[in-house]
């Protein structure tokens, strides 16, 4: 089994062909996923823009077909169409691919933070569903280790700022600062958490306006906000300075028509970020005279969306260190079997040639019998000592693991007890 990735972002796919496959439900995607025989394990991250689908395959062009048909049935986009924008990255490809997304080296703003909870709850998810086993836990949990140093060792953490911090910087140079100004924010989930957060902290007056009263009113009080109905929107956006939208929604909350007749009865200077995938805002919006509109496109033309070449550098380094110590790490798990399978054998003939010779020498007397048992064994130890050293060295070398396949046929290892060693590892429990 190897590990693959197969995905779509901001990268790879224009602004409004992400947002046709914004809505994939994760926890169907990740029934679809498993549903090939060729798809081991699974793990479907999806953010503000990119969905990824890591998994753990037996092979390579089948599960590509398969996870790219999942994919496209539950975008609703034909899968000739979404091939064209999708990349796969594959065994130590995926591992840097990883690494790079937790570290905020592959995101939208560089140097994001906010991606490492995504994929924390994208391997939590994974876990909860049974879909996370021994390989995409190593996986995972040293992704989020690598993105943690990161952004802890380098200019990165520094500077680093999420879309969301990103978006309201640009609303606050607009208006000077944000401080007694009133903003609305759209929703009450992770990003729209974030945005209420962020501009509660500039002085900023917040209300949360969402469909849910429970979670809408929880994040009003966490950040001395206000917490109010959807069907009061127009009330609010009417009042409101900045206006932020992340809610996921499958059709436009603010259109052009419906804005203008909200905003009719006076002067208007609004800033509308929309941060949701796809459009909560028609970006016809701008047609209005005094409002501006911020997307998620226009984000990641701004100077803020990039950092230093140096702390970039150091990131890069550090992850190609952590790609090769996992790889290694990887590669010798996967001849330990054999290592322990040809020990194995080595012991049962061992073991055979002791009751032969028990029976042959009747006349040996215990102490006898054990001295000639440590010697025989000590022997075996030492002949199989440097082979098997080396089979681990040599196996994190390209074709390395022709020296296991070679020690498995010299020395005629039951293929049923290595891989019987090789499943006891199992999935790590949850």
């Amino acid at each position: 089994m190897s590990l693959l990735v197969l995905g779509i972002s901001h990268h790879s796919a224009p602004m409004e062909v992400l947002e046709r496959v914004a809505g994939v439900d994760t926890e169907t995607a990740l029934i679809d996923a498993g549903a090939s025989e060729v798809v081991g394990e699974a793990l479907v991250l999806s953010t503000c823009n990119r969905i990824e689908v890591y998994s753990e395959v037996s092979r390579f062009h089948a599960a590509v077909e398969a996870l790219t048909s999942s994919l496209a049935k539950n975008a609703g986009v034909p899968a000739d169409v979404l091939s064209k924008h999708l990349y796969v990255h594959y065994e130590d490809a995926a591992v840097r691919h990883a690494f790079r997304v937790t570290s905020g080296l592959d995101s939208m703003v560089l140097g994001d933070e906010q991606i490492l909870g995504q994929f924390r709850e994208a391997f939590k998810a994974s876990v909860e569903q049974g879909r996370a086993g021994r390989s995409l836990h190593d996986l995972a949990q040293s992704a989020l280790r690598v993105g943690k140093r990161v952004h802890t060792e380098t200019g990165i953490g520094r500077h680093g700022a999420s879309v969301v911090e990103v978006a309201l910087a640009q609303a606050s140079r607009h208006f000077g600062s944000l401080a007694e100004r009133h903003v609305v924010v759209i929703g009450s989930g992770s990003m729209s958490s974030l945005a209420a957060s962020v501009a509660a902290a500039q002085g900023a007056h917040v209300t949360i306006v969402g469909r849910t009263a429970t979670s809408v009113h929880r994040l009003a009080e966490a950040v001395g906000g206000r917490g109010v109905n959807l069907e009061h929107l127009d009330q609010e956006v009417r009042g409101a300075d900045v206006v932020v939208s992340a809610t996921g929604a499958t059709g436009l909350l603010l259109t052009v028509d419906h804005l203008e007749r909200v905003l009719a009865d006076g002067p208007v200077d609004l800033f509308v970020c929309d941060l949701a995938l796809p459009h909560d805002t028609d970006p016809g919006i701008t047609g209005i005279p005094g409002v501006h509109r911020l997307d998620l496109a226009g984000i990641a033309q701004l100077p803020q969306a990039r950092i230093a070449e140096e702390s970039v550098t150091s990131a890069e380094e550090i992850v190609l260190e952590a790609m090769a110590e996992f790889v290694a790490r990887q590669t010798s798990a996967k001849v330990e079997p054999v290592v322990v399978a040809l020990r194995a054998r080595a012991e049962e003939v061992v073991d055979q040639e002791l009751g032969r010779l028990r029976l042959r020498n009747p006349g040996l007397t215990d102490a006898q019998f054990a001295e000639i048992a440590r010697s025989m064994r000590r022997v075996v130890a030492t002949l199989l000592h440097t082979p098997t050293v080396r089979m681990k060295e040599f196996a994190i070398d390209p074709g390395g693991d022709r020296y296991a396949a070679a020690l498995h046929a010299l020395f005629d290892l039951d293929p049923a007890a290595v891989s019987a060693l090789t499943d006891t590892g199992g999935a790590p429990s949850a």
